[in-house]
């Protein structure tokens, strides 16, 4: 497969309005981040040949609203979950099948489910498809639906049930405690309130978290992500693009996905999940270490997948991301480790991981405004997924 996605950089970002039940139409939020991203790269939409995305607004109807001359380059990369376009366009440009990709992701309240069954997975979710040999890029079953049968015999419905499951058993195991996900939560409601376009700025305490109406033992109502609608929109060029960029390029150093072997319970580590297998692949592809991260975004669906990542991304051992938060010093904006400096899905918004992308980029650029850390860093991470899906991008700057 070769290391392609190091002839990649992310050019250009874009994010429409943001808010929770807008009644805005998905193609109107679609068209406002496509194009701030289009021409923050400092491109037209002539220059797009590539387009991407996952279960959205229908591309051939972006397609001709923005009257783009470009070609699908939604696979390629065909692990990584809801990021599989990313990644895909990285691939997609390294390989010069295309130079500018652009990639989107729009979400609604009421009606911004995927439609598109990941690639390769069965036509029926209830089925067990059998889980090939791992083939790196190459299309391969999927085994995030493979036991979602007897999952639903148990009666646990959600992805609240099943991610509480891995949480109630590290919590046995580790000694993991609710109140060190609280932790978590609080950090982000605070980075939250230096983001205009969070959704919840209001600080909380730990007896807010506390006290939030339960959703499924442990998690309550704050340790689950923000529905909102809005969409984000990137643009992946090129490296030989990058002295023209308007903006410092961010480079794309490694990246990482996993297909899914053992489904939502049946792997031999649980409760350790898909972002483990994300996260060695992605440090199989780059000489950096965790420590030159600079700053980390990693998906907070729910408390407990932040959690996961940490410990799968190594930044501390197993078992250690309940006191790696605590108190929420190491990860606060002045910490050793800031992260989801936005205010996460948590409390800016679910936007399936985009957004955690988008505030990478941010960071390394040096544009996030209040929320800026004080030294610009030069290595970020940013992490989407749980559960038997995942995929992460390390990015330079």
């Amino acid at each position: 497969m070769g290391h392609f996605e190091k002839n990649a950089i992310i050019s250009g970002l874009g994010i429409s309005r943001i808010g929770r039940r807008t009644g805005i139409d998905g193609l109107e939020l679609t068209l406002e981040a496509a194009r701030a991203a289009i021409a923050d790269a400092g491109l037209t939409p002539a220059d797009i040949d590539g387009v991407g995305t996952l279960g959205d607004t229908p591309m051939a109807t972006v397609v001709e609203a923005l009257g783009l001359q470009a070609t699908d380059q939604t696979r390629g990369f065909d692990t990584g979950g809801v990021i599989i376009p990313v990644l895909s366009a990285c691939r997609a440009v390294g390989e010069k099948r295309a130079r500018h990709v652009l990639v989107y992701r729009t979400v609604n309240m009421l009606g911004g489910a995927m439609t598109e069954a990941p690639a390769g997975a069965a036509d029926n979710p209830l089925a067990n498809p059998p889980v090939e040999p791992r083939a790196p890029g190459s299309r391969r079953k999927l085994a995030a639906f493979e036991d979602i049968g007897d999952l639903l015999a148990a009666h646990a419905y959600s992805a609240a049930n099943w991610v509480a499951m891995h949480c109630m058993l590290h919590m046995h195991r580790y000694g993991t405690t609710k109140e060190q996900l609280g932790w978590l939560a609080i950090n982000s409601r605070r980075n939250a309130a230096l983001n205009p376009r969070a959704v919840f700025k209001d600080p909380i305490t730990m007896a807010d978290y506390l006290a939030a109406r339960p959703i499924s033992t442990p998690f309550g109502l704050l340790d689950c992500d923000v529905p909102i609608d809005g969409s984000i929109a990137v643009i992946v060029s090129h490296r030989d693009y990058a002295p023209d960029c308007p903006n410092r390029p961010v480079a794309v150093e490694a990246i990482g996905g996993s297909y899914g072997s053992g489904g939502w319970f049946h792997r031999d580590d649980f409760p350790k999940m898909a972002s483990v297998d994300a996260a060695n692949e992605m440090w199989a592809r780059t000489d950096l270490t965790p420590a030159d991260v600079d700053v980390a975004e990693l998906y907070d669906g729910f408390t407990f997948l932040t959690f996961a990542w940490l410990e799968a991304l190594g930044f501390c051992g197993e078992g250690e991301a309940g006191p790696f938060v605590q108190g929420a010093t190491r990860i606060a904006l002045d910490g050793e480790l800031p992260l989801n400096t936005y205010g996460g899905q948590l409390s800016a918004g679910r936007m399936h991981g985009y957004w955690l992308l988008h505030e990478a980029c941010l960071q390394l650029r040096g544009q996030a405004g209040d929320r800026q850390l004080a030294k610009r860093p030069e290595v970020a991470v940013a992490a989407a997924g749980g559960g038997p899906i995942a995929g992460c991008l390390l990015l330079t700057c």
